[in-house]
């Protein structure tokens, strides 16, 4: 790993006198020196240069070709002690130029002398009167020549993984050093989290460091040896930073119990998150776990539909749901509307919308999809016999009826996200497949008042660009969406009440989607392309979610190195036993980071030491929702029960 800095050189330039002996013969002319190169830079004859490189050829050009066999025996080199080197000369530009390479490199920090005696002569007999150049040579840097963590070599640009929690550094300079003066300047560090070792010497340029105190699992360490050594050795020294990771501890972190209580565990977990953190007042379900008095729309509709769970596994009472899904629906009845839509985010407190973002501060017509959904599950729910669960279900039908869906396709064959009394459809934003958003055309072609027609459907939803795949990725064929599919949530949103196990139209078989995806989903995290640590065939999962650089929607094209929960987990119907791996990796191997007050956090990126303390209701919603469509069909069976849900996809050419 040694290298050279440089091409300046210091050059003590002294003509030397030469009296001419009487007998000699007259000079046909006079031999001049043009100029001398070391490298590619010019040496100035007038200012000091310092720092010769040791292993550049020096050039002497002259204004004539010289007399070969003068030259040879004109040119000496001397070391610092008078010594003559060997050196190695050729002759080039028809022999006016001389390079000038010594036998073996010279050494650093030190003088030399060249001379060029007037023993040298033109080819014609051109004189030359003599010259000695003094220079010195640079002293060069102490380098890390090799780098070994646990016997294995580092290559430099490649991620080190799997390394043990006691490993055994060792570090090759390129020239002697202290062992004091190198150990007051390593360090081993996490963060600001710095671990213990013991330096030994194998040699006087080969050192180990032996970590004493135990590394955490799955975390990346840095190996820093101090550019403040240059100080101590007098020598420049560029500092070391070498990251690795460790390896996975696959130790249970807690009790071993079956699949079913542990599902049950992760249902009752995540629900506490829709009953425990609801908003106070309404009841609905707060956009994050670090919201006050934000709740979500969308993130109310899958709330809806865990209540029910939490009612059938008991979790809470029969009484205790319905009091609850009584105040929610309430609310909602209360709440600001927009053409009868519900905006993303509303002040769990008073109901009024708050803007999702500067132009977004009306009717969000997806996220009401999803609280519709989420009203007609509970509906098909509730007992018209019992004269209060009647009652909601009169408010939930006036509710339904009242979202005029039409009003958002501005009499195009397209419905629209967004429509705003202060900005109208300035957003323009149509919803076209494929993603999230089916159970839009589904919801909106239920509506007995405002329903769209079929050519809304085929022409706005199904006439998007990244509706119909058909391709294979990983030999799986991806009917629907992007390449390789996109984030998993596509698959999970509208999919927590529609049943897509039977569910076909023109377009696609939606089971054949719903898995062939989450197959390509896991395929691409297994195959890791960029080399991220931790993905593994029982670690994977790309989606929308938080992540070390803020929210993402993570897929295979947007791949950050962030795994999220939800993903593998809300596939459970689709991939039950690739996605029960995930699931005992998660709990047992990972959980110790990863299980907290409300289930599986909302995700993490091992290569950047990064976990979440987060948990968002539109990741934790499917997790409760799907596991429970996977145990049971619950909420699958409910919604579409629904005669509405049933005509609306026999209206858009769905089989089911």
């Amino acid at each position: 790993m040694r290298s050279y800095f440089g091409f300046i050189i210091l050059v003590f330039f002294l003509l030397i006198g030469c009296k001419k002996d009487s007998n000699t013969k007259p000079s046909t002319g006079n031999l001049q020196l043009v100029s001398v190169y070391v490298g590619n830079e010019i040496l100035s004859f007038t200012e000091q240069n310092n720092d010769l490189p040791l292993d550049q050829p020096i050039v002497i050009r002259f204004s004539q070709a010289l007399d070969k066999t003068s030259a040879e025996s004109a040119i000496q080199l001397y070391d610092n002690q008078d010594n003559l080197l060997e050196i190695n000369i050729s002759f080039l530009d028809e022999d006016k130029t001389i390079s000038i390479l010594p036998a073996n490199l010279l050494n650093e920090s030190q003088s030399y002398t060249l001379n060029i005696t007037n023993e040298i002569k033109g080819i014609n007999e051109e004189e030359f009167p003599g010259l000695s150049l003094i220079f010195t040579t640079l002293s060069l840097p102490l380098e890390v020549i090799e780098l070994k963590i646990d016997g294995e070599k580092i290559e430099s640009g490649a991620r080190i993984q799997n390394i043990s929690f006691n490993p055994i550094i060792e570090v090759s300079f390129s020239e002697k050093i202290e062992k004091e003066n190198l150990e007051s300047n390593a360090s081993i560090v996490l963060g600001s989290l710095t671990y213990n070792f013991e330096t030994t010497a194998v040699s006087d340029s080969v050192y180990t460091f032996k970590v004493t105190d135990d590394l955490p699992y799955y975390r990346k360490i840095k190996f820093i040896i101090s550019s403040d050594l240059s100080a101590e050795i007098g020598k420049d020294f560029q500092g070391l930073a070498q990251e690795f990771y460790t390896q996975l501890d696959s130790t249970n972190k807690f009790p071993e119990i079956s699949d079913e209580e542990l599902l049950t565990l992760i249902q009752e977990q995540t629900f506490k998150y829709f009953w425990d953190f609801a908003h106070p007042t309404s009841g609905l379900t707060r956009e994050r776990n670090t919201s006050v008095s934000t709740v979500t729309s969308g993130g109310s509709g899958f709330g809806l539909m865990a209540i029910l769970v939490g009612i059938e596994r008991g979790f809470i009472t029969h009484t205790e749901g319905i009091s609850r899904l009584s105040t929610m629906i309430d609310f909602l009845a209360s709440a600001e509307r927009f053409h009868g839509a519900w905006s993303h985010w509303l002040n769990g407190e008073t109901g009024e919308a708050i803007p999702f973002s500067s132009d977004d501060d009306g009717g969000d017509l997806v996220e009401t999809a999803y609280t519709a959904m989420g009203l007609v599950t509970v509906r098909q729910y509730l007992d018209s016999g019992d004269s209060e669960e009647n009652e909601l279900i009169g408010k939930i039908n006036n509710l339904l009826d009242e979202i005029e869906w039409t009003w958002y396709t501005q009499d195009e064959n397209s419905l629209t996200w967004h429509w705003s009394p202060n900005y109208d459809f300035e957003k323009n934003m149509k919803i076209r497949g494929w993603d999230e958003a089916l159970i839009t055309y589904v919801m909106a072609a239920s509506s007995t008042d405002y329903s769209i027609t079929k050519e809304v459907y085929d022409e706005g939803w199904a006439g998007g660009s990244s509706m119909v795949n058909g391709n294979q990725f990983y030999d799986i064929i991806l009917p629907l969406g992007q390449d390789y599919g996109g984030p998993m949530f596509f698959e999970h949103y509208s999919f927590t009440g529609l049943d897509p196990r039977n569910l076909v139209d023109r377009y696609a078989n939606y089971w054949e989607q719903t898995v062939n995806h989450t197959l390509i989903n896991r395929a691409y995290c297994v195959d890791n392309p960029i080399n991220y640590i931790g993905y593994s065939e029982y670690c994977w999962g790309l989606t929308a979610s938080d992540g070390n650089n803020g929210y993402s929607a993570h897929a295979p094209g947007n791949d950050r190195g962030v795994i999220t929960p939800s993903a593998a987990v809300s596939s459970l119907p689709y991939t039950p036993d690739e996605s029960m791996d995930v699931i005992r990796h998660f709990y047992y191997t990972l959980g110790d980071r990863l299980w907290g007050e409300y289930g599986f956090y909302d995700a993490f990126n091992v290569t950047e030491n990064w976990y979440a303390s987060s948990y968002i209701a539109i990741d934790q919603g499917p997790i409760i929702l799907m596991i429970e469509n996977y145990r049971t069909g619950l909420l699958w069976d409910l919604f579409m029960s629904a005669p509405e849900i049933q005509g609306a996809l026999t209206k858009l050419g769905f089989t089911f």
